[in-house]
């Protein structure tokens, strides 16, 4: 496994938040990832609520990159973005039916053009990547 593969960090889409935490010995996974920070670290993305992806979300803890995410699932366009960990988005840059995903440092890079009709492929297909790998 790379150790880029292995995340340990959360992700916020603005409708929930996912925390992941990565280890190298047997039976590591025998304790839940920490819950994600709810302490703002002055960070601010957009995130897709189904209707636009105009909305401006307060990131926290270890969140320190904006991303967006984009990928086709039945047939249709799907964009997921938000807040997320360095090595989180640096875990998630080669998911399958996922393509696209950028991430940077600035306030609000993710910018609020593009909707989606719906982001739940996208963000399962996202999660299970990280979370299998």
């Amino acid at each position: 496994m790379l150790v880029n593969d292995c995340a340990s960090g959360s992700m916020n889409i603005g409708l929930g938040e996912m925390s992941f935490l990565c280890g190298n010995t047997d039976l590591c996974n025998v304790r839940d990832a920490p819950d994600p920070s709810n302490v703002p670290n002055g960070k601010k993305c957009y995130y897709c609520d189904g209707q636009s992806c105009s909305n401006p979300l307060s990131c926290s803890g270890s969140e320190d990159r904006c991303f967006t995410a984009t990928g086709i699932f039945e047939g249709l366009s799907k964009v997921v973005k938000g807040c997320v960990s360095k090595s989180v988005c640096d875990a998630s840059a080669s998911v399958g039916d996922v393509q696209g995903v950028k991430c940077c440092e600035g306030n609000l890079f993710n910018s609020a053009n593009g909707v989606t009709q719906s982001f739940l492929f996208l963000c399962c297909s996202l999660l299970s990547f990280i979370l299998l790998h």
